[in-house]
């Protein structure tokens, strides 16, 4: 992930010259994509449900913070009933960590590790998969 969410048209060339092989910055879809660059993927990243966004920027209370992860959460597993989707709950110990938000991040992340076939990762392994199952498919 670049800082701020940003890179120039050459990012990914640079990125998979030195063995990576998928970037963050594009918040552009609940699923990976292959990228320009061959090899190269995006990993889905949400701005959104971001608790710097929504904690901070927004002065989102934690009951509003929980529900906000449950209304993503439920459209996300309804539509990835037929094909997985990510939620990318992007979160900050310097922000979750406050004792008066920590009830609410905790009940927010039981209520979408209660469901069945939730997958609870990381962009590594994210990207890992994707690559894996798309092999030989152009992605």
């Amino acid at each position: 992930m670049g800082p701020g969410l940003t890179e120039t048209f050459e990012t990914p060339r640079l990125l998979k010259e030195l063995g990576l092989t998928y970037v963050l910055d594009w918040t552009a879809d609940d699923q990976p994509f292959a990228l320009n660059v061959l090899g190269m993927i995006s990993v889905p990243y949400s701005v959104e449900l971001n608790d710097i966004m929504l904690f901070v920027a927004k002065s989102t209370s934690g009951e509003a913070f929980y529900r906000t992860v449950v209304d993503q959460f439920d459209q996300l597993y309804e539509e990835g009933a037929q094909s997985g989707r990510v939620m990318a709950l992007a979160l900050h110990p310097f922000v979750v960590g406050q004792a008066f938000r920590h009830k609410y991040v905790a009940k927010a992340l039981e209520y979408v590790t209660s469901h069945k076939e939730v997958w609870v990762t990381t962009s590594d392994e994210i990207a890992a998969h994707y690559l894996k199952s798309t092999q030989g498919q152009g992605g």
